[in-house]
């Protein structure tokens, strides 16, 4: 497996991931390919990855969501649709936590409120709600009376995911969570100041969030999109994902949490192999990589190649809907049966098409 000197970490964990260097989509421009890679089309009100695996599988935690979100650098251009919940019951969505702080906003009560106050105005507005729902069943009420619920135990829970304080330093420093940032490379488009430690710190959040029960976490990194100054803004990305990566591979194996958990690590699209401008790649569908270890999968392979060029596929293509269709199978789930009836319509994330890649799994 040849891998880029710019990962030496991940480098040391080949014989734990599976490379698949056929991957193809359709969509060229960032926020439909966001779409495509989130919800199986490139368009609005589908729901993402995330919400169909815990619409499926559910979640084995009560006092988190079972669907976190965690963000670095300066956003994906695509928001929060890549954690929509499109027409499932909106309990199905993304809950966006932040690394630091509150996990989320408002999460703590106002100055005056306390816990009797609060169980007092829960209570009535639990009443009104199932008031409502006996009398019109609107499945987004239930999810409302679930998301009061379920924030009032987050208040309890939440917070410790964050507290760090019982990690030992050695982990911290696995993770590079106190690492400074680099100062020989250029952060214009990877999200400027304190990326690193912001990504570092989400990377060992996950760790911690797996140990819940939390089913579905989503590290979002904005960007690397690198239309020009290829080899700083290339290298600032690349070192700023390496460590806490492996950190986290590492990290699961050693807790025997590996083969239970599958970690993936995708874009929306590749870059042209050939050059924009002097020193820059554009957007390319036709081809690129993403990389994926444990939950079953078989490591320490690549899979598909392309032409000499890196322009197409030339063995063992694989599309977007492919990938998704595998992971559900990774996770379990048979991409054929998972459906939701919406709009006169068995819907899918895989409507549109897509196979298991068998190869992929152990």
């Amino acid at each position: 497996m040849q891998l880029s000197d710019l990962l030496p970490h991940l480098g040391e964990c080949a014989d734990d991931i599976a490379l698949v260097r056929s991957m193809h989509t359709e969509a060229f421009n960032h926020r439909p390919a966001q779409l495509m890679l989130s919800t199986g089309v490139p368009r609005f009100g589908r729901p993402s990855f995330g919400s169909w695996v815990v619409y499926g599988l559910g979640t084995e935690t009560r006092d988190l969501p079972g669907y976190v979100v965690l963000s670095a650098g300066r956003g994906s251009s695509g928001g929060t649709t890549n954690w929509t919940n499109g027409f499932l019951p909106s309990t199905y969505q993304g809950v966006v936590f932040r690394n630091a702080g509150e996990p989320v906003l408002n999460l703590s009560n106002p100055a005056g409120v306390n816990s009797a106050l609060q169980n007092a105005s829960l209570d009535a507005i639990a009443e009104l709600n199932g008031q409502r729902h006996a009398l019109f069943g609107d499945p987004e009420i239930a999810s409302r009376i679930e998301a009061y619920e379920l924030a009032f135990r987050m208040q309890h829970a939440a917070p410790g995911v964050l507290d760090l304080k019982d990690e030992s330093q050695a982990t911290l420093d696995s993770y590079g969570v106190e690492r400074p940032e680099p100062t020989d490379v250029s952060s214009k488009h990877g999200g400027g100041a304190g990326v690193y430690q912001s990504f570092a710190r989400n990377c060992l959040l996950a760790r911690r969030l797996v140990e819940r029960g939390v089913r579905f976490i989503n590290l979002m990194h904005a960007s690397w999109d690198q239309h020009g100054d290829l080899d700083n803004e290339l290298g600032y990305n690349a070192r700023m994902a390496d460590q806490p990566l492996a950190a986290l591979l590492k990290d699961l194996k050693s807790r025997g949490l590996l083969d239970s958990t599958l970690v993936v690590f995708a874009g929306e699209f590749g870059r042209t192999p050939l050059a924009q401008g002097n020193n820059g790649r554009d957007h390319h569908p036709n081809a690129f990589s993403v990389w994926m270890a444990g939950g079953g999968v078989k490591g320490g392979q690549v899979i598909g190649h392309t032409d000499d060029y890196g322009w197409n596929p030339v063995e063992d293509p694989v599309h977007v809907n492919d990938f998704h269709a595998t992971l559900l199978h990774l996770l379990g789930l048979d991409h054929l049966k998972l459906a939701k009836r919406f709009g006169g319509l068995n819907v899918r994330l895989t409507n549109v098409g897509g196979n298991v890649v068998r190869k992929l799994l152990a």
